[in-house]
């Protein structure tokens, strides 16, 4: 009976240590997955079709109605003059109207009276580049005395991005072939990809003026030039 006892405990230990087996073995884990991963780049140039513009009517005047009035009559004259140049009138929207006093100073610093001032804008959609220089030049002549900038866009990008993405993608793929042969191994499936897309800065080309432009004989010269549009596309593959 004595050794029975002594060995009872013997056989639990061993059980015991046995069930602490399996968390060791898990601890060593296995080898890392072996990948490889590439970055393309694809970049498509276009030539912008739209243009968005800021056209300003300022006026000034001894009261604030008269400001007003002189602005009004001035803001319908230039929608006019727009809608005219083939504008539809959805794609005219005032942004800014604002009035303010201005007190007026002499030479010798002593107030002379007080100026109230208006600023009334309209954001501007051009769908026809072709005629933006005698839109501007019409704009001009209709008393527009601020046009603060000229952003050229696309206005469907859809495509031109679908290219860029494409050549992202063979772009990431040939170097993703020339690094495996550096290297002398052999590409697996694609286990991942990823992509970014830098949409264009609409670009600006600003201009001034003076109300009734008298004596322009020409359309103001515009020069669209291009936009660029990219993708970078992250390819990883498998290492057999």
């Amino acid at each position: 009976m004595r050794k029975k006892l002594f060995i009872v405990p013997l056989i639990i230990a061993a059980l015991v240590l046995a069930g602490c087996g399996p968390a060791t073995i898990s601890s060593t884990g296995g080898q890392p997955d072996r990948t490889l991963n590439v970055t393309g780049l694809g970049q498509v140039d276009i030539t912008p079709d739209i243009a968005y513009i800021y056209i300003g009517i300022h006026t000034e005047g001894a009261s604030a109605s008269d400001a007003v009035k002189s602005n009004n009559t001035q803001t319908e004259v230039l929608i006019k003059a727009l809608t005219d140049s083939g504008v539809d009138a959805k794609d005219i929207r005032t942004t800014n109207f604002g009035i303010w006093p201005s007190t007026q100073y002499g030479p010798d610093g002593q107030a002379l009276g007080t100026v109230y001032m208006v600023d009334n804008t309209v954001y501007v959609t051009v769908r026809e580049l072709d005629g933006l220089g005698d839109l501007l030049d019409s704009a001009i002549e209709a008393g527009a005395n601020s046009i603060n900038s000229i952003q050229f866009d696309l206005a469907d990008k859809t495509e031109a991005l679908k290219e860029a993405r494409a050549d992202a993608v063979k772009n990431a793929s040939e170097q993703a072939a020339e690094l495996a042969d550096a290297a002398g191994v052999k590409l697996g499936e694609i286990v991942n990809v990823t992509y970014f897309d830098s949409q264009p800065y609409p670009y600006s080309v600003g201009k001034g003026g003076g109300g009734g432009g008298a004596g322009i004989e020409a359309a103001v010269p515009i020069q669209p030039g291009q936009l660029s549009i990219a993708a970078n596309v992250s390819l990883t593959y498998e290492i057999k």
